[in-house]
């Protein structure tokens, strides 16, 4: 998106509102992400990199949210022009040029229980609302653990307390997110730091991540995505295992044994992929393994080939400097990730339904 033009330095202004009542109605938004939307037409969101865009024309606009534990960035064409951090109720940008804009509110944080409620975007100092962004033609949907996360990626160090780890998580500079909008593609991130396919993190309690991939906040088994709606996309990229592998197998474990757990792992994924691909027909899989899976990555794509030639694809995660929080992906090896995605991609333009849309789903969306 490009950035604002002709600002000048002091005619920004920034406040924080004591309460979120308004007396014009919000913009008409484009959601991206899995979001409830609630009788009294608010949001409420929970799953990573979750973001809404609106269109105004003037010099001013505020957002008004609850959230209480996440971090949310606001931009206006492009440029950050605050932060909402846990408890903030509103923000309002006001000194604008005169003109069309695009303002957009992004999910930073992780959060696995709780959340944010959107209650709206609306125009001040006489400002209109303009129709929503457009959707774009292009769809993608990250399936993962944290490194889809983001999980304190922005940390120069690899020691961090939990709340460093709240404060260092960017989930919109996650490899996922990163390579959508390099193609202008509208993205959902469904992903949980520390869960598997069939084994959580050093085989702790919890429930794995096909379980919770149905719901659309993380800590509602209840409201659940039940239909796919105008959710269509043409790729599916997922990334787990990292979690099933990095600790050996404890005695009193499901499985006996390393071999065991690979070959639940097999059966189990395949069984996931073949739900996901039955909900997505046109959808392709793009399968990303790290060094200690990657065979079993290879043979579930093998065997989904077998049934459906073509539609599976595979990438390995490549080397990393993990010099994020807990030893997790920096940006710098976000940035690999998505690199690597964007050359695979670049050698199958069958992925995408006609041949230049990629290119052709680049929208302003102002």
């Amino acid at each position: 998106m490009p950035g604002l033009r002709g600002f000048r330095t002091g005619l920004l202004a920034l406040s924080l509102l004591g309460c979120t009542a308004q007396a014009v109605p919000p913009l008409p938004v484009h959601v991206g992400g899995r979001a409830i939307r609630n009788a009294d037409g608010s949001l409420t969101f929970g799953w990573p990199a979750v973001y809404i865009e609106g269109r105004f024309r003037g010099t001013g606009v505020s957002v008004a949210v609850e959230t209480q534990t996440d971090r949310l960035r606001l931009l206006i064409d492009g440029v950050q022009r605050g932060m909402l951090e846990p408890g903030s109720t509103s923000l309002t940008v006001s000194g604008l040029p005169s003109g069309n804009h695009l303002i957009r509110l992004e999910k930073l944080s992780e959060s696995q229980a709780g959340g944010t409620r959107f209650i709206g975007f609306y125009p001040s100092d006489s400002s209109k609302p303009l129709p929503a962004p457009p959707e774009s033609r292009l769809e993608i949907e990250y399936i993962g653990d944290s490194h889809s996360v983001g999980y304190g990626d922005l940390s120069t160090s690899r020691d961090c307390t939990g709340q460093q780890v709240h404060d260092t998580t960017d989930s919109q500079q996650a490899f996922g997110p990163l390579l959508a909008r390099r193609f202008g593609a509208d993205y959902r991130v469904i992903a949980y730091s520390g869960r598997g396919i069939v084994r959580n993190y050093n085989g702790g309690p919890g429930e794995s991540l096909p379980s919770l991939y149905p719901r659309m906040k993380p800590d509602d088994g209840t409201d659940l995505e039940r239909e796919p709606g105008s959710w269509h996309p043409q790729l599916i990229v997922i990334n787990l295992g990292t979690n099933d592998f990095s600790t050996p197998v404890h005695p009193g474990e499901a499985w006996p044994n390393d071999s065991a757990l690979r070959a639940d792992y097999r059966d189990k994924y395949a069984a996931f992929a073949r739900m996901l691909m039955a909900k997505q027909p046109q959808a392709h899989l793009v399968l990303m393994g790290g060094d200690n899976f990657q065979a079993e990555v290879e043979h579930i794509a093998t065997a989904l080939n077998g049934e459906r030639p073509g539609r599976a694809l595979t990438l390995p995660a490549g080397p990393m400097e993990h010099t994020g929080c807990h030893y997790h992906p920096s940006l710098k090896d976000q940035k690999m990730m998505a690199d690597g995605l964007q050359s695979l991609l670049e050698r199958h333009p069958e992925i995408w339904a006609r041949g230049e849309i990629a290119k052709a789903a680049r929208i302003d969306r102002r």
